[in-house]
């Protein structure tokens, strides 16, 4: 058995705010649970409908924000942002083993990374404050059960948004792009996920990742654990020759094993998106706005750089698609 040296990566937590007056259209009357609005000239799905019409969907557009957002602590009697200021904090499922996007600081014992500052964007434009977050760590099989039984507020975990999830979920608009790659030891000589045929090759259970790697015309050996933390052990204990996800995860895992590397192109893509209720399509437009505010004032591209900036320049923030 190989030895390998695993380095611990600590990053430090900003709370992410919202600013700038270019305030995105939401209209609380007309997004009220049962309610849909459509744009001219086209009928807007939602619900149970939706779900009939998932096998023609776009996963990349969502329900449009419309109106002027509220002002933080003031949310339309009868939505959902009234409930969860009237709880006093929002609650956002996610993992504590994705560096970069949502893991433990081994410090401070926080959670943090780019997905985890998104979930302050929303706390911050629900109260005034991004503190008012409270995060429920899940496992990446349960993203749609802790939605479906109101356990969390929203998901943000790397999550690729498509038709298939959109039968039980919402989602916001995009706002990430990553695509899956393979990280090997960096003996191997691989070159892409084709020549790994026959090859122990793991995925966290319940990701489109791990369906992924069953696609492949080499036939690479699928292998589940919990999460990709666990993937990370069981490659570095030579349970696993490889790990198959989205590249930015990977990157995460390079940054923690100097004995690893990733390898060949993207050979999938995975657009993000928060996972919200179907029950609440008013919060989903709310997220909606402030998620284009955050495109707008600069707030995307800050955290971007915080979080991702050491891979290259900051790019364009994904472009919001609606329904």
């Amino acid at each position: 058995m190989r030895t390998r040296l695993v380095l611990t990566v600590a990053l430090l937590l900003a709370a992410a705010g919202c600013s700038g007056d270019s305030s995105p259209r939401y209209d609380a009357d007309s997004a009220r649970p049962g309610l849909t609005q459509a744009a001219p000239g086209q009928a807007q799905p939602s619900g149970e409908s939706s779900r009939k019409t998932a096998g023609s969907c776009n996963p990349r557009a969502s329900l449009r924000p419309t109106g002027a957002l509220p002002q933080p602590g003031r949310m339309p009697d009868g939505t959902w942002m009234a409930q969860i200021r009237k709880r006093g904090r929002l609650i956002l499922g996610t993992s504590q083993d994705t560096l970069l996007f949502s893991s433990r600081n081994p410090f401070t014992g926080q959670v943090e990374g780019f997905d985890v500052d998104l979930g302050r964007l929303i706390a911050q434009a629900v109260f005034g404050d991004p503190g008012k977050l409270q995060i429920k760590v899940i496992g990446y099989d349960q993203r749609i059960n802790v939605v479906l039984k109101n356990e969390v507020d929203l998901v943000a975990d790397t999550m690729t948004a498509n038709c298939a999830r959109l039968k039980d979920v919402d989602f916001s608009t995009i706002y990430y792009e990553a695509g899956q790659k393979v990280l090997v030891s960096k003996n191997s000589t691989a070159k892409s996920i084709e020549d790994l045929g026959g090859k122990r090759v793991c995925s966290a259970a319940g990701s489109t990742s791990y369906d992924n790697i069953g696609k492949v015309r080499s036939r690479p050996i699928p292998v589940a654990k919990a999460n990709f933390g666990d993937c990370l052990v069981a490659f570095q204990q030579n349970e696993v020759d490889a790990i198959s996800t989205d590249d930015t995860i990977l990157a995460g895992m390079a940054a923690q094993d100097p004995y690893a590397k990733v390898i060949g192109e993207r050979y999938t893509q995975e657009p993000y998106g928060m996972a919200i209720s179907k029950e609440h399509p008013e919060f989903t437009r709310f997220v909606n706005g402030v998620l284009e505010q955050a495109r707008r004032d600069g707030t995307w591209a800050k955290s971007y750089e915080k979080w991702l900036g050491r891979f290259g320049p900051v790019p364009q923030p994904p472009a919001a698609q609606y329904r």
